[in-house]
Order: C-alpha cells, then structure tokens, then sequence
C-alpha cells in the first residue's frame, strides 16, 4: 500500500529504541512511483528529487556515496555524521549549485581536503568535516567559499599554516573550528575578517607569535587559543599605559591558557560581558589587575599556574556571580581575605601551592555552594544577522521545501572545562558536571587551621605546609572523610587508628619522619609518647630543635 503514494514527498521512519527494521512485500530491486523531497533513513538509490537527506548515527561504511550528490541535484542538505566512511568526495563529482549543508563529522574519513570544494559547493554555507582523519594542508580554495557561515575541521590530523584568505575573505564567517591539529603559523599576526559575534577555535595545535590586533575582543564572543605557543598581546600592553578602564567588546568566553604569555595581565583582556576566563598555565607576573573587579557576570575565573603574586584582593569577593575560582600554583602571599566568604554561589576554590599564612577564615563555612544551576543549561551563542527562533535543534521540514534555512543544536553552544583537584586525584570536569561538584582546595600553603568542626567533609589535604604536633585525635571525628593527607609537615606522634582513620595509607603520612604507629613503618615507643604531651601542651620544643643524635639512639 505504501507505493501506492504517487504524491508522497514526506517521509521520516523513527523508532524510541533507536532501531529499526523494514520487511517489503516487494521484490528486490523495487522502485517507487513517488519522488521525495525529505527523507530519514530510506532506500535512496532511485530519487532524484532529494532536498534533505540524513543518515546520521548508523554504521555506514565503504566509499563516499558520490552518487548521492550526483543523482539529487537539489540536495541542499545532507548529513552522514557518525558512520564510518573511510574516504571523503572523489572525483569526478557533479558541481551542485543547491548544496548549502554538508555534515560528515564522525567517521573514519582519510586523505586530504579536496581542494575542488568551491567549484562542487560553490554556495555552501555549513561544512562540518571534523572528528576524523583528514591530513595534510588546508586548501587555499576554502577561502573561495565566501557564503560559509560554518566551518569545523577540529579534531583531524591537518598541519601546514591557516591559509590567510580563510582569516581574511569569509566575512559570513560566525564559527571556525580548528582545534586539536598540528597546524602552525603566526595565525593572529594579521587583521581578521570574521562575522561579528562569533566563535574562534584554534586550541590544541603549534600556533606561535604575538596577538596584534586586539579587535578580536570586539567581533567575537567565543575566542579559545588555549594550548599553543602564543607570547604576547603587541597592542594590548599600551593600555596598561592609560589612566582610565573602559572593558570594550561582547567576549563571553575566553580561554587562552597554556601558552607562554609572560608580563602583566593587560587590562585589555577584559570585557564586562566576559563568563568564562582561563589565563591558567602561562607566566604572568605581577598581581591581580583592578580591571578584574568589573567582571560582575564572570562564573569561571582561572589565572592558576602562573607566576602572580602580593595578596589576593579583596576584591574578588565582590564577584556574586562566580562560581569556580582557580588561583592555585602562583606566588600569593599574606592571608586569605576574609571577603573571599562573600562568594555564596562558589562551588570549586583551588588556593592550593601558594605562601598564604595565617589562619583559614572560619566563615568559609558561609559558602553554601550555588542555589541555581549555571553550566547545566546549555549556553548559545548567536549572530545577529539572525533570529533565536532560528536556533532550531533541527531543520523544520516545511522550512526546507520553503529554503528556509535552520541552525543545528550544537552550531553555538559553549561547554565550560577545568581541571581541579578531588580527593588526590586531578581530573577534568566539563560541561554539566560542573553543576555538581564542590571543592576546596587549600594544600601546600603555611595556614593554621581547626577541622573538627567539618562534619561532612571527605577529603582533607593540608600536604607541604609547616604544621607541627600530633595529629589531633578529635579528627575521627569526622566520619564522612575518605582522603586525608597531611605528608611533609613537621608533625610527630602517634598516628590514630580509629574509625576512618583506619584505612588510610602511609602515603598519606610522608615526609615527617617523627610519626609513629600503624600504617607507617615506625613503631611508638615510650620516649615518643613521653615527648608527645609536651609537644601537645604547646611546649616551645620543635622537632627540629632536639639532639637528633640522642634521638635515634634512644631506639
């Protein structure tokens, strides 16, 4: 009955299990009477008429179907994501003047970009060939595709340098995506001529030299140049020079850690629209520049690894809106500042390998962590050439028989990532995650601090810091803890034994020779149990100040 619809041009098979399977009545070798201008997942060989095609997330595997674009000269849209196809276009390939979104990401797709793209898709707006293995160049053509909109060949195997028509030509140009490569080159050295509010990608690659034009700041909302060898901002350090702040541009996200950025923070690296900040792992010195204290929207704020230093400002309290701050690995000094209690809405805070002294501000407890949810919701960017309704998950099937053209979930969406230190391990969390975790990280300073009151902590670090005395009994206290650490202090003692306590290795102990007792080698004896209370009463004797020679032979 089903090839009875002479009409029919609307088709769509769809299953809740993901599964589907179709018994014909027909013989092999069956061709319809009715010519399609949709179809999802359907025998395609003998249409001719085809608008929209996606075979999306099957295990389609073989040559590139050319036949595909041959034989439907009104594709405008076809999506094979997600099969396994080994090969991208071969020639000979029919130029098809209709073609406007082409999506191949996600397969086993070797060789090289073909450098005929513009002569076959000569008004392609949506190329989507990432997470495969192309290698070699990018052509210089793909600067000849003037109506790209989109452009994502991250996560390839591409090298060579960024033609400079592709930075340069492509004014529609919204997204480019060319992360986790090993492309090269001074790709910021020159003007770029990109689509305003857009999103730039060259993370992961063997990108080097200065930033010169700082416009970047103005015309993008999304910039990550995160791990590349990057040394500077030529026209950024002349604002440091002015006597007055203006944040300029509509930055939400900027990332460009792991780089080798050295000097002062320039000022010109903030925006007041700025979210999500990671200047992480490179070698700025100096202290936190004032201009941060603008940041009111900002929910991530990552200068850790570096080499800043003076104290933490007070300031950064004053930031409602953050959520994760990561100022680990610098050069801090002083105390922690009791205004950092004022971030209510914090759920991650690494102060870790710093010199902060003194003792640990009792109203930390005040951080009750977030009462909304801020990297649960996905995150759009968008152009302004264009509606949000626009923004559909999917093509409206209507709108492409009408050539009206509609964005993909994922054309604009921002997932946030760091990596933070839980419970002895460093990890990367990313995206929804971030919703969920909490964490406080104080280790490898010289802090003094009471714990017994934290019911229900579970990993306690306070490794490389000066504490000395015994470990306080009153610690087991704490029945919710499954990682404690207190190696290379100066503590001494008997270890206790009880509850939790019970099950922590001597790893945890390292690196202060004068504690005894299970799980560490060294057995209690009477002189040590003698010392202890003296050293517990408060006794001015240190570890370090005994006759160590009468000390060891006392064993």
């Amino acid at each position: 009955m089903f090839s009875n619809h002479r009409k029919l041009e609307f088709v769509s098979f769809k299953s809740d299990n993901d599964k589907f399977e179709v018994e014909t009545e027909e013989p092999i070798g069956w061709t319809p009477i009715f010519q399609l201008k949709v179809l999802e997942l359907s025998s395609i060989l003998h249409q001719r008429k085809l608008k929209k095609l996606d075979l999306s997330h099957n295990s389609l595997e073989g040559m590139f179907p050319n036949w595909l674009i041959d034989n439907n000269r009104m594709l405008e849209d076809f999506n094979l994501r997600d099969n396994s196809f080994g090969n991208i276009f071969y020639m000979p390939l029919n130029r098809n003047p209709n073609t406007m979104w082409v999506d191949m990401s996600g397969n086993r797709m070797i060789g090289s970009i073909p450098r005929y793209m513009p002569k076959f898709f000569p008004h392609i707006t949506y190329l989507n060939l990432s997470i495969n293995s192309l290698h070699g160049v990018i052509p210089s053509s793909i600067g000849d595709l003037v109506e790209l909109y989109e452009l994502d060949l991250s996560h390839n195997k591409l090298s060579g340098e960024v033609p400079t028509g592709l930075l340069t030509n492509l004014s529609q140009l919204v997204v480019l995506n060319l992360s986790n490569n090993s492309l090269h080159g001074e790709v910021l050295s020159t003007k770029l001529n990109l689509g305003g509010k857009g999103r730039l990608c060259l993370d992961n690659n063997y990108f080097t030299s200065k930033i010169r034009h700082t416009d970047l700041w103005s015309m993008l909302q999304l910039l990550d140049i995160s791990n590349n060898f990057f040394t500077g901002f030529n026209p950024c350090w002349i604002s440091n020079i002015t006597t007055s702040f203006e944040p300029v541009g509509s930055l939400l996200f900027l990332d460009i850690s792991q780089n080798s950025f050295s000097g002062p923070i320039p000022s010109c690296l903030i925006s007041q629209s700025l979210e999500h900040l990671h200047l992480g792992s490179n070698k700025f010195t100096g202290s936190i520049p004032d201009s941060f204290g603008t940041l009111k929207n900002v929910l991530t704020l990552d200068i850790g690894n570096n080499y800043l230093s003076h104290m933490i400002p007070k300031f950064v309290g004053e930031l409602s809106s953050l959520r994760i701050l990561l100022l680990g690995k610098n050069n801090f000094s002083v105390s922690i500042p009791k205004q950092l209690c004022r971030l209510t809405n914090a759920s991650l805070i690494d102060l870790s390998n710093n010199f902060l002294s003194g003792s640990i501000p009792s109203c930390l407890q005040n951080i009750r962590g977030p009462s909304y949810q801020a990297f649960m919701h996905t995150r759009y960017l968008y152009h302004e050439g264009y509606d949000r309704d626009e923004l559909s998950p999917s093509f409206y099937y209507q709108g492409i028989i009408k050539r009206r053209f509609k964005f993909p979930d994922d054309l604009f969406k921002i997932q946030d990532e760091v990596l933070f230190t839980a419970k002895d391990i460093s990890l990367t969390y990313k995206g929804d995650a971030l919703d969920s975790m909490s964490g406080l990280d104080l280790s490898s300073n010289k802090l003094i601090a009471k714990f017994c009151s934290l019911a229900s902590i579970e990993s306690l670090d306070l490794s490389f810091n000066n504490l000395s005395g015994k470990v306080p009994s009153e610690l087991i206290k704490l029945n919710s803890l499954e990682v404690f650490n207190v190696s290379f202090n100066n503590l001494s003692g008997t270890l206790p034994m009880k509850a939790q306590f019970g099950t922590f290795s001597k790893e945890s102990y390292d690196g202060n020779p004068l504690l005894c007792g299970p799980p560490l080698e060294n057995k209690c004896t009477m002189e040590t149990k003698e010392t202890n209370p003296s050293i517990e009463k408060g006794d001015d004797v240190k570890w370090y100040d005994m006759d160590m020679t009468s000390f060891y032979g006392s064993y």
